[in-house]
């Protein structure tokens, strides 16, 4: 299976040590994509003896049969639908409504696999079945140390002082569309949980900083004819960046794992 990465960050290293160390026999990364010659993909590619591409013509030149997106929104509005039409799989990280139905479309035209994997929550395939059978409330609770949302500007305009808080503090309340867009890189888990389900207008999103949190937690609630239940997950926050989880790197790998795989498990 040829594979190539989009992006230079800790999902392109974990995915490149893990096929390094042998986990994905008859897995080939082919390249590794960045946005121009000074990218820091640039040096991972070098340190894995990977060939790296900064043009998109380059990327598909490589002939990959999929490519993990692990780079951001903008990658993906660039690439997304170019690559389903070339007919290339796609693994997309940074799951983007406005380009939901182009990039359905599009795999739908060209039999390529549009893959967007759980990240950094679970219950997707209870999600789906109670949809199934008629969901009436998602509701999804982000909850991160205060660190995790520094640098957003959402959050200075709402002049919090990260630093001096002494309890729980809502961020945003209200409909996953309003808010997801306010926290590009915090809570595209509410994106995920809304295409899975009931849809961005109808998911009720809450984001909470809160000091006594070492953990990235997040709570899903789903209620409907099927009954009602609540996942938790506590994240260990990636070492290199805080405002993503552990799990939501893992992710990819089990994506690429499922790809390769004839069994699935799991709704």
């Amino acid at each position: 299976m040829r594979v190539a990465l989009l992006g230079g960050g800790t999902i392109a290293r974990l995915v490149l040590q893990h096929v390094r160390g042998g986990e994905f026999p008859g897995m080939e990364i082919v390249a590794l994509a960045g946005r121009n010659g000074s990218s820091r993909g640039r040096a991972l590619a070098r340190e894995f003896g990977v060939p790296y591409v900064s043009s998109r013509a380059a990327l598909v030149a490589a002939r990959p049969a999929a490519v993990v997106e692990a780079a951001s929104h903008d990658a993906v509005r660039e690439h997304l639908v170019a690559l389903l039409e070339a007919g290339i799989g796609v693994v997309v990280l940074s799951a983007d409504d406005r380009l939901r139905y182009a990039a359905e479309e599009a795999a739908r035209r060209s039999g390529a696999l549009l893959y967007v994997p759980s990240g950094g929550i679970g219950g997707l395939d209870a999600l789906k079945a109670a949809c199934a059978a008629g969901a009436d409330e998602v509701s999804i609770q982000v909850a991160k140390p205060p660190a995790a949302w520094k640098g957003i500007p959402y959050v200075a305009a709402l002049g919090v002082d990260l630093d001096r808080l002494h309890s729980a503090h809502t961020l945003f309340e209200g409909p996953a569309r309003e808010g997801v867009p306010h926290f590009p890189q915090n809570v595209n888990i509410a994106a995920v949980l809304s295409l899975a389900g009931i849809g961005l207008d109808r998911t009720r999103l809450i984001v909470v900083a809160d000091p006594a949190l070492t953990l990235n937690t997040h709570t899903i609630r789903v209620a409907g004819a099927s009954g009602r239940f609540t996942v938790v997950l506590e994240n260990v926050p990636a070492p290199e960046n805080p405002k993503t989880s552990w799990l939501a790197c893992y992710s990819a790998l089990a994506a690429l794992r499922s790809m390769q795989s004839a069994v699935r498990y799991g709704t």
